[in-house]
């Protein structure tokens, strides 16, 4: 399967960059490319791309409000997104997560971060690089609410060892795949682990999910 991929970004020369790495995977194809954000939301409709890497500042309309008109609760077709961010503009992120977006990483991330990221979020699965993460739960953890929680119970309470232990490793920024790797099981138990965490912690998703385990103190930035 041909993973088709949308760049949205106003630097030509970092386009052209990101263009020709990924077009040099047998698995990739860049069916598009946009320079600002109408013209993002313009080609995404157009084009249904699998994969849209995105820039958070893009002229005319930021990343952010083009991922949620394309990934949004009110989109038919969402492609899943891929947000690249710059340090200095990280608070962003969080607007950009409510917005439907499917992972985030670091401008210096590597050519293969990226590519791998490519791959993670087509494949349906949440990333956040660690230190995006650390960056997200630092500033933000106020903001991101678990639902129903109960005053001076332990949220964690109804984890088994292994769940917990996923859920660490998610804390750590890792994808379904990198936790698979590192604790020797398939990546659809890694999903099913996943599933029980956010379920048993009655959180939306992933995030939500980290932020609670800060904020149970069960890991520190």
């Amino acid at each position: 399967m041909t993973i088709s991929v949308l760049i949205c970004e106003d630097q030509e020369i970092v386009r052209t960059g990101y263009a020709m790495v990924f077009d040099a995977q047998a698995d990739m194809s860049v069916v598009g490319e946009a320079a600002d954000g109408p013209a993002a939301v313009e080609a995404a409709e157009r084009l249904k791309p699998d994969v849209v890497v995105m820039d958070i500042q893009l002229p005319l309309l930021n990343g952010i409000e083009v991922t949620r008109r394309i990934a949004g609760p009110e989109a038919t077709s969402p492609p899943k997104v891929l947000v690249v961010t710059t340090f200095n503009v990280d608070e962003y992120v969080y607007d950009a997560l409510q917005a439907g977006a499917s992972g985030f990483l670091l401008k210096d991330s590597s050519l293969t971060e990226l590519v791998n990221g490519v791959r993670t979020v087509a494949r349906g699965e949440s990333l956040l690089s660690p230190t995006v993460t650390r960056t997200l739960i630092g500033r933000f953890a106020d903001r991101i609410r678990p639902a129903k929680a109960t005053p001076g119970a332990d949220p964690l309470g109804l984890l088994a060892p292994r769940e917990r232990e996923v859920l660490r490793l998610i804390a750590c920024g890792m994808s379904n795949t990198e936790i698979a790797a590192e604790l020797a099981i398939g990546v659809e138990t890694v999903r099913t682990y996943v599933s029980r965490i956010l379920a048993k912690l009655n959180v939306r998703d992933r995030v939500q999910a980290v932020v609670l385990a800060y904020r149970a103190g069960f890991v520190t930035l």
